[in-house]
C-alpha cells in the first residue's frame, strides 16, 4: 500500500499562485511516476502534470502549460505543484496519484493511489 497526502492548497485571486505538496509513504518500488489530477464541480476527474520519478519527465496538460510545474524531491518522496497566474476555471479538488511503473499516463484509471484531495479555489 502506499499513501499520499496533498496540502497546499486554498483560496486564491486570479493571477495568484500556490503550491501543492505530496507526500508519499508506505511500501516503495524501485521505479514509478506521480501526477496531479483535478475535478471541478460536475465534471470528470482530468490530468493536469505528470511527472516519472527516476528520470524526472513532465507532462503537462494543455490547459496549465506554461503556467504549472510539477517537480519532485526525491528525498522526501514529495512531489509539488506549483501553480502561477491562477484563473478561475483552475478551480477544483486536486488529487495526487501513483503509479507503479516509469510511464506516466493521462487518465485516472492507470493509477493505482490516489490521495484524499486539496481543494483550490481561485476568485476572479
Amino acid at each position: 500500500q502506499v499513501q499520499l497526502v496533498e496540502s497546499g492548497g486554498g483560496l486564491m485571486q486570479a493571477g495568484g499562485s500556490l503550491r501543492l505538496s505530496c507526500v508519499a509513504s508506505g511500501r516503495t518500488f524501485s521505479s514509478y511516476s506521480m501526477a496531479w489530477f483535478r475535478q471541478a464541480p460536475g465534471k470528470e476527474r482530468e490530468f493536469v502534470a505528470g511527472i516519472s520519478w527516476r528520470a524526472g519527465n513532465t507532462y503537462y496538460a494543455d490547459a496549465v502549460k506554461g503556467r504549472f510545474t510539477i517537480s519532485r524531491d526525491n528525498a522526501k518522496n514529495t512531489v509539488y505543484l506549483q501553480m502561477n497566474s491562477l484563473k478561475p476555471e483552475d478551480t477544483a479538488v486536486y488529487y495526487c496519484a501513483f503509479r507503479n511503473t516509469q510511464v506516466v499516463f493521462s487518465t485516472t484509471k492507470e493509477y493505482d493511489y490516489w490521495g484524499q484531495g486539496t481543494q483550490v479555489t481561485v476568485s476572479s
